[in-house]
């Protein structure tokens, strides 16, 4: 498929999309009906209507009975660990054979050129990003994402929290389920910009930002710390009329779906002519400048903090305008 159709590569390789990045439409005034409707199958396909498809199968068979899950017994609690672990591993490990061992696509739409497997680093475990990863993936990632998903059955099996029947109030949960990704995304925004902090940044988040070129397995390459904030997406079902299965789905969103801003590729192809929207260059951009789009898009809250980046060269020389600042109000306080 012939990638600069879409975007262009620069002198080094990397490919950036000619279509800057933009947030969400629904929040735009005055409204533009059409831009909202154009925008929605995205928000639906591929993404979202998978990980509601995952949430409804680990419901269907993964979930033990609720009689089962009224004890914190080792049995339930290392099955739901072990179902998650090997989903895990079978996507990201799909995703990561697929464009990074064996580089079906080459570096079409790949947004840094570089392949991480092949520039070695004394900020991973073994000098290897994806071994990094994954020890960080597997050994902290994947058992406190199981160890939301086990507080938020125990609850709903002992009748602890603002817990609604699914057969009576699928309307109302239809419509929790739309806005879902609207929780998830604020949450995100606000623990991100938190362990952006100096001592935060430091200790915790700075393990995730050692992948300054990701790749699926980055997804969860983070400090435990950062682990339990991200996945506290589950808490807000404390909070509101629920059901655990869309708080499986908000698991879902947010474990799954960290791949998509991980992925390193614009586009992933499908066909010579067809190809799925990664939505992956929001995120991107932070990586790779690290004090811009601490959110991904759905929401405007980069905009009205004014730390958005779309990938722009005035994307580019707003981010500079606002680090001049920053250095001269730095400069000004050490006089």
């Amino acid at each position: 498929m012939d990638d600069t159709r879409f975007g262009t590569h620069n002198k080094r390789g990397d490919y950036t999309p000619n279509q800057p990045a933009e947030h969400a439409p629904i929040w735009q005034f005055p409204p533009r009906p059409l831009a909202v409707l154009k925008w929605l199958p995205g928000y639906f396909l591929p993404w979202n209507v998978l990980w509601a498809a995952t949430a409804i199968a680990w419901w269907a068979w993964v979930v033990p009975e609720a009689e089962t899950m009224k004890s914190l017994q080792w049995g339930w609690v290392l099955w739901l660990f072990a179902v998650n672990a090997v989903a895990v591993f079978l996507f990201y490990g799909a995703l990561e054979l697929h464009l990074y061992i064996r580089r079906a696509q080459g570096t079409r739409f790949k947004y840094n050129a570089k392949w991480p497997s092949e520039h070695k680093s004394s900020a991973f475990l073994f000098q290897s990003q994806t071994i990094d990863s994954l020890i960080r993936a597997f050994g902290t990632g994947v058992p406190i994402w199981t160890a939301w998903e086990v507080l938020v059955l125990w609850a709903w099996a002992n009748d602890v929290g603002p817990w609604v029947s699914l057969t009576d109030n699928y309307w109302y949960l239809f419509a929790v389920w739309l806005i879902l990704p609207v929780i998830h995304e604020f949450h995100f925004f606000v623990i991100h910009r938190l362990i952006h902090t100096p001592f935060l940044y430091k200790w915790v988040h700075s393990v995730h930002h050692n992948s300054v070129n990701p790749s699926p397995w980055s997804s969860l390459s983070m400090h435990p710390v950062e682990h339990l904030l991200y996945f506290a997406t589950a808490a807000y079902h404390f909070l509101i009329p629920s059901h655990p299965l869309l708080a499986i789905y908000q698991l879902h969103f947010a474990g799954f779906g960290a791949v998509v801003g991980h992925i390193g590729f614009d586009k992933m192809e499908v066909t010579e002519d067809k190809a799925i929207d990664s939505h992956a260059f929001i995120h991107y951009l932070h990586h790779k400048y690290f004090e811009v789009n601490y959110g991904d898009g759905l929401i405007p809250l980069d905009k009205w903090f004014g730390t958005f980046h779309d990938g722009s060269r005035e994307g580019d020389a707003r981010m500079n305008e606002r680090y001049q600042r920053r250095k001269a109000k730095a400069n000004a306080r050490t006089i």
